[in-house]
């Protein structure tokens, strides 16, 4: 399984593909929408986990995109900033949505869940 994590927060995202390789998941990983993009097009990512909230483009304007990109694409959100609306809208448009901080377990077992999920 492939996973494709964006965020803007560098130092969260490198350190979480880090822990999520050390328990045996194949993790890429973006700070912009656009390094995003040219990932999801030049590999085949199974999961998105993504910020909700992002400079320039949404993480629900990012999911727009890679779905048309990569079909089949299971997505998770994440916040750490977002109002009650944005995680009701992050639970609507994904598998589930995540607040931040969170513990690996919980996005392991959300990233199982999702691997789960039909097309």
């Amino acid at each position: 399984m492939k996973l494709l994590l964006v965020d803007d927060e560098e130092k969260f995202v490198s350190r979480l593909a880090e822990r999520l390789a050390f328990r045996g998941y194949d993790a890429d990983w973006a700070t912009t929408c656009d390094d995003a993009l040219a990932k999801a097009k030049s590999g085949q990512h199974d999961i998105a986990v993504l910020d909700i909230k992002m400079p320039a483009v949404s993480g629900f304007d990012l999911k727009k995109k890679l779905a048309e990109i990569v079909p089949g694409m299971k997505f998770i959100f994440v916040t750490g900033h977002g109002s009650e609306q944005d995680y009701d809208s992050g639970c609507k448009e994904a598998v589930c949505c995540i607040i931040k901080p969170f513990q690996i377990e919980m996005l392991i077992e959300k990233i199982r869940e999702a691997s789960a999920v039909s097309k």
